[in-house]
């Protein structure tokens, strides 16, 4: 579930652990409202965050929250991540890795 760019950095954004607006939270990802819609539907259909609804003036306003179990899956799916590049780490020279440079879009 997390392993998606876009799922991932949905959560990213929301570790800080305030709401983020859709507004804002299409911006830090630069997903489409449809995309983002679908991935955050996604998302809360697994528990890993909740989607809240509330009146700014006349205006409907969405907010994204990560959850306790969203925040442990992906505490979880780091520490994966680490240890495949620990044990990848034996394997590639440090002066190698070093000087390449990654200029990929990691949420995109």
């Amino acid at each position: 579930m997390i392993s998606a760019p876009c799922r991932l950095g949905i959560l990213a954004t929301l570790v800080p652990g305030v709401p983020v607006s859709f507004t804002d939270m299409r911006a830090e990802t630069s997903l489409s409202d449809g995309n983002l819609h679908v991935q955050t539907r996604k998302l809360a259909d697994v528990g890993y965050i909740e989607i809240g609804k509330g009146k700014k003036g006349r205006r409907t306003v969405t907010e994204f929250r990560i959850t306790e179990l969203g925040l442990e899956r992906l505490r979880l799916y780091v520490m994966k991540l680490q240890a495949v590049l620990d044990a990848d780490a034996g394997s590639t020279s440090a002066s190698s890795r070093s000087s390449k440079r990654d200029d990929s879009a990691v949420w995109t």
